[in-house]
């Protein structure tokens, strides 16, 4: 090991805090809020000395050579100080203030939480103080499969559904990068990430490195949640308790953006090939996600959404920055900064609606309407965030969007000087303008219903009657909330000395010229937008969006239907249903090959046979012979069939036990004799008359069925995980 520590520090001081924090919530719960506390603090601590340390001019490394083979190669710079200060910031803000307080009434196994919270925070910080995508890849599976246990963490049905399809898509997409980073270290030699930058810049044909960048972004991508590989995202959050829904919109989707930024950046710098196809995906993420957070009713599910269509904007700007080349300024700075705002935006914005959920346990618009009214802590917060995210003017987001848009205008006019076809492009400008329409249309359908609008006469009065928040979740959201209009407004010096630290990640120089955030074409596109907005709010959503009902007043209605779900329509069904349909076919086949070569063997070990006993009377060699081809063909139809069954083959539901096994029988009888004994010596007037055995019982199928649906998921992601090894070890072979 060589280097600078606190850069390992960073990874695995929160594992080893999380270990920790878990044995002393086997003793004491608020002990444990307290180290949970104490290691989140610490943390950020850390991240901010580093980050002085970057705007001082100061750099670190850190080595760890035959790590895993490869080694573990970490990095500071401006970028990665700048994401190591915001993760730091949202694990305090999520997991150290508000975090105890959303648990505190309606959730249980918050010890498990805490304990992969923390350790999800280790991978965090090791997916962006990486240097090598060796190292990358580590932490980023270690971060998927931690972070797994938020979305599975309620065990209810939609929880373990929402999880198993988290779990696929991170162990598809990982193999599928793996295979890629094998394939780009057979060519290149390295995977150092500025060893990478300097050899990929040299070749002459970028096929090849297309293929193989393609194949690194799609697990990056998936974690980002881009399209079409999105699915988990919209599923996933709903389930999930609140911090974590901020913390997987916020950071984690970032560390997918980090690995596609590695590939524009780094594999195929200025390709406008991959420029183009990044664009492309960028654009249907972007204006798919806002469409389906319009027609979405469930306040989480809706920001979940936005992510999706907010993830999409900034892989526009990645896109953008390919095309422009060398004129990238623009570009990037709007995709880096659109980042930070988007996981800022999405800490306020998820925290808001934990803090509507743990009141009401409810998160459905007819529902939670009203609730905000007269609450101004919550007011204000979910405010900022909402004008943050539309990109009013004097807020965060308003920059980074118009940097991005005036990217796109940038290369339409490029385009007409140079006589290019340059209508493509000036289509995707009115879709982002179009988008961040639809993007103020639900974000103002939200904050009206929850802040402006009534609910009934008797549920109002129970709404307005709700206390004030504790301390410590004000203090997040407002906070949290605060740093949105700062951003903003001294976004001059703010904002562009933060694009500034973090443009050298993506290989770019930054703007030509001084930026002048509120040029007059920057507020006439923010203009477009917001006017677009108010014509979608007005017709779309106070019209065709609602329904009259009977007495009278009117009800948010979900008009999406219902079969237009991508992983129900092709996902499900082709790793249900046509995978195991289609290797069963070669099973089968595979079978009566068998069947007809061990026949054909026995055929010719019989004929052998009867001329070795015709010439050596060996009539033992011919039973002998008949014995082995007939083990043969016996033993591979058992092989055949016992494979099909373990693959393929449904597990039987076995009839609830109604007495549960013999040691809940025998803890049930003897606590019914012990409530029998009372009875009768201390006549109570009111006996007790539970039956313990049935109890007993009854937690005894529980936990069973528990466990049954972890070790479905657990299962169905270890065969995912054998066929993605296969296809990794198949070219290896080739």
């Amino acid at each position: 090991m060589r280097g600078n520590t606190i850069l390992p520090l960073m990874a695995f001081l929160p594992m080893l805090g999380a270990i920790v924090c878990y044995l002393i919530g086997r003793v004491s719960k608020p002990a444990r809020n307290m180290a949970v506390f104490a290691v989140c603090a610490v943390d950020l601590a850390m991240a901010a000395g580093l980050f002085a340390a970057v705007l001082a001019g100061r750099s670190a490394e850190f080595y760890w050579d035959g790590f895993c083979g490869l080694g573990l190669h970490l990095k500071l710079d401006g970028f990665r100080a700048v994401y190591a200060l915001i993760a730091g910031l949202m694990w305090f803000m999520t997991s150290g203030l508000f975090a105890p307080v959303y648990f505190e009434t309606h959730y249980r196994n918050r010890n498990r939480y805490y304990l992969f919270t923390l350790l999800t925070l280790g991978a965090t910080n090791g997916v962006f103080l990486s240097a090598s995508l060796y190292t990358t890849f580590i932490f980023f599976e270690i971060m998927s499969l931690t972070s797994y246990a938020w979305v599975a963490h309620d065990e209810k049905d939609a929880a373990m559904r929402a999880a198993q399809t988290y779990l696929a898509v991170a162990i598809i997409g990982g193999m599928v990068t793996l295979m890629g980073l094998f394939m780009l270290y057979h060519r290149i030699g390295t995977l150092e990430i500025d060893e990478i930058y300097a050899l990929c810049a040299q070749a002459a044909d970028k096929r090849p490195l297309r293929l193989i960048g393609a194949l690194i972004a799609v697990g990056f991508a998936a974690k980002a949640g881009a399209f079409p590989l999105h699915i988990w995202l919209p599923k996933a959050h709903p389930v999930a308790p609140a911090p974590a829904s901020a913390l997987l919109s916020g950071i984690l989707t970032k560390t997918g953006v980090f690995g596609v930024l590695a590939v524009s950046a780094d594999i195929l710098p200025r390709d406008a090939a991959w420029g183009n196809a990044v664009l492309v995906f960028g654009v249907i993420t972007m204006f798919v996600g806002a469409l389906l957070a319009l027609f979405s009713i469930d306040l989480k599910r809706t920001l979940a959404c936005s992510s999706m269509s907010q993830i999409g904007f900034i892989l526009v700007g990645v896109g953008m920055a390919n095309l422009l080349g060398h004129h990238d300024g623009l570009a990037a700075h709007g995709a880096l900064l659109h980042m930070v705002n988007h996981s800022l935006i999405k800490l306020v914005l998820f925290m808001a609606a934990g803090a509507v959920y743990m009141r009401l346990h409810k998160l459905d618009l007819n529902d939670i309407r009203g609730f905000g009214r007269g609450k101004p802590a919550l007011h204000f917060a979910f405010l900022m965030g909402y004008l943050g995210i539309i990109g009013m003017p004097l807020w965060n987001g308003f920059v980074s969007k118009s940097l991005i848009h005036e990217s796109i205008l940038e290369y339409v006019e490029l385009l007409r000087e140079s006589g290019g076809a340059w209508v493509p492009y000036k289509t995707i400008e009115i879709l982002f303008l179009f988008t961040g329409g639809m993007t103020a249309a639900y974000m103002t359908k939200l904050y009206v219903a929850i802040f402006w609008e009534k609910n009934d006469a008797e549920t109002q009065k129970r709404y307005d009657g709700m206390g004030r928040f504790p301390l410590p979740a004000a203090l997040a959201l407002g906070l949290s909330a605060l740093i949105l209009p700062v951003l903003g407004i001294f976004s001059n010096r703010l904002m562009q000395g933060i694009a500034a630290l973090m443009q050298g990640f993506m290989r770019s120089d930054g703007p030509h010229e001084a930026l002048n955030y509120f040029s007059r074409a920057n507020l006439v596109g923010a203009v477009e937008s917001l006017l677009i907005g108010a014509a979608l709010y007005a017709f779309v959503v106070r019209g065709w969006l609602m329904k009259r009902q009977e007495d009278g007043r009117k009800a948010y209605v979900n008009r999406w239907p219902a079969r237009l779900d991508l992983e129900e329509l092709l996902y499900r069904p082709l790793l249900e249903r046509m995978l195991p349909a289609v290797l069963g076919s070669v099973c089968y086949a595979l079978d009566h090959l068998a069947d007809w070569a061990t026949a054909l063997l026995g055929r010719v070990g019989t004929l052998a046979a009867r001329a070795m006993d015709s010439l050596f009377n060996a009539k033992a060699l011919n039973a002998v012979g008949t014995f082995f081809a007939r083990i043969m063909d016996e033993g591979v139809d058992t092989l055949a069939l016992g494979l099909w069954h373990m693959l393929f083959s449904r597990p039987r539901r076995r009839e609830a036990a109604t007495v549960g096994n013999r040691f809940t029988y025998t803890m049930g009888r003897l606590f019914d004799q012990a409530a029998l004994l009372l009875n009768r010596t201390v006549r109570r007037k009111r006996p007790i008359k539970t039956s313990f055995v049935a109890v007993f019982a009854a937690g005894w199928e529980d936990l069973r069925a528990n466990m049954r649906r972890i070790s479905w998921s657990v299962s169905f992601g270890l065969l995912l995980m054998c066929v993605g090894l296969y296809i990794v070890f198949a070219y290896l072979l080739m």
